[in-house]
């Protein structure tokens, strides 16, 4: 999935344009397929623009969908609903879109006009009963939850669930556009340095603390184009949150240089291409999906590093697996991404509650199927991007259970994107007096003695 950039302003083309190509993309979402896919389908000269809308979308569906319920007697065509859709939502009052509400109706009938002629009168009479009918169509929606937090219902509960005191503050997190936070390359140069690099730029940025040493948030976003050194492999772009897996798995381990290391859900390869810049590795970068494995490659070129890259399914090391153990293992294992829904808010609307249970058990399934590949002595990290306790310390809770051999080190457990007041809520992580980093999850475990494929 997508995540925002800012490399054009939504402005660029007529917003009847935007919003015939943003309707495309919303009713690709609501179909069950990703703005990924969606958006790579959009014209080059729409995409910044219309990219920049469906996200904003997102973050106001819960709304938009209850007030076409009240306003719509008849379901329209996909389109057609989508577009109203986008129009309602991105008229919303606390919507960072900017056009009024007028403009919204009249754009959003000459998209109309354009892609579904016979549908444009119903646009228009559905988007003007709805500014006329504001302050009541209010009213109806007060006491809804998908409507108010603008996230499913079941998502709310399962938050509730888990998050009893920090549910309300994790919603309206999701809601808030991420910073861009950035990894300098210790093989490039220092922090110090690349941050007045930055500066002579004209791109401030500031270091995020101990737990991050290599992360810069810049104060404004920017496309990467813009940041010094990057074609050279000087910096990178990832979450603060993220940045501290290869910190997690190397800190202490006292690796030899050529330890052998598996990664074991690699692509896009943000966290592969940390680890080799912190240390000599003889590591192996898995994926089971050979398409995203090819963008660890490009990542790995970029920056000059190297790892041997194979497609393959981590739960089934029969396939792939020499027969020599790990010194260490770092499982990024698939999940809802419910840490990440403010960088990716389509999550929320493709996710369904039988989802969780499946998950959890595809990360038990891959913890039981690569531990064995660990040497005695040495670490598996595993690590979700996620806040539902399902996808963390409920699966830790179980992994111990059933595995004598483990032992679970000092480790962050829950990191939850909250801070009150500038400063750290109780079990969450955040930048010292700043934004924090994404929902993450990370455990850090340690084998016995037992030889492998015994524990």
């Amino acid at each position: 999935m997508p995540a925002e950039t800012p490399r054009a302003s939504p402005a660029a083309l007529p917003l009847a344009r935007l919003l015939e190509h943003s309707a495309e993309a919303v009713a690709a979402v609501r179909a069950g397929r990703s703005l990924t896919e969606a958006l790579t389908r959009c014209p080059p000269a729409a995409r910044a623009g219309s990219q920049a809308l469906a996200f904003e979308v997102m973050r106001g569906l819960g709304r938009a969908q209850a007030l076409a319920t009240l306003l719509v007697a008849r379901q329209p065509p996909p389109w057609v609903e989508a577009l109203l859709l986008c129009a309602l939502a991105l008229g919303a009052r606390d919507s960072r879109a900017g056009y009024a509400p007028h403009t919204l109706v009249s754009q959003a009938v000459e998209a109309a006009k354009h892609r579904a002629p016979a549908q444009a009168g119903l646009v228009n009479a559905v988007l003007r009963r709805a500014l006329r009918e504001a302050e009541g169509l209010e009213a109806h929606l007060a006491g809804q939850d998908t409507a108010r937090w603008n996230h499913p219902a079941w998502w709310i509960a399962q938050l509730r669930l888990d998050w009893p005191a920090h549910w309300p503050a994790l919603l309206d997190a999701a809601q808030a556009p991420p910073p861009m936070t950035l990894r300098v390359n210790p093989r490039h140069g220092s922090l110090a340095d690349y941050a007045q690099r930055l500066a002579g730029a004209g791109l401030p940025a500031r270091p995020l603390g101990p737990d991050t040493p290599q992360a810069l948030q810049l104060d404004t976003p920017q496309p990467v184009e813009r940041l010094p050194g990057w074609a050279e492999g000087a910096v990178s772009v990832q979450d603060a949150s993220a940045q501290r897996a290869a910190h997690l798995l190397l800190d202490g381990a006292g690796l030899p240089p050529g330890a052998r290391v598996l990664d074991a859900c690699a692509a896009p390869g943000g966290k592969t291409a940390h680890l080799l810049e912190r240390a000599e590795l003889d590591l192996l970068a898995l994926d089971s999906d050979a398409g995203r494995l090819r963008k660890v490659d490009q990542g790995l070129q970029r920056l000059g590093l190297r790892a041997r890259t194979v497609a393959g399914d981590a739960g089934r090391p029969a396939d792939w697996w020499d027969g020599r153990p790990f010194d260490a293992i770092l499982l990024d294992a698939p999940c809802s991404a419910s840490g990440i829904v403010r960088r990716h808010p389509d999550v929320r609307w493709l996710r369904r509650p039988a989802d969780l249970p499946a998950l959890a058990q595809a990360q038990a399934r891959l913890l039981d199927a690569l531990w064995p590949l660990l040497a005695p002595g040495g670490r598996l990290l595993f690590a979700t991007c996620s806040v539902f306790r399902a996808e963390g310390q409920d699966q830790v809770d179980a992994f111990l259970q059933r595995t004598p051999g483990a032992r679970l080190r000092p480790s962050p457990g829950h990191l939850l994107p909250l801070t009150h007041n500038g400063a750290t809520v109780a079990g969450s992580q955040a930048a010292e007096g700043g934004a924090p980093g994404d929902g993450f999850f990370y455990a850090l475990f340690t084998r016995g003695d037992a030889a492998p494929g015994t524990a």
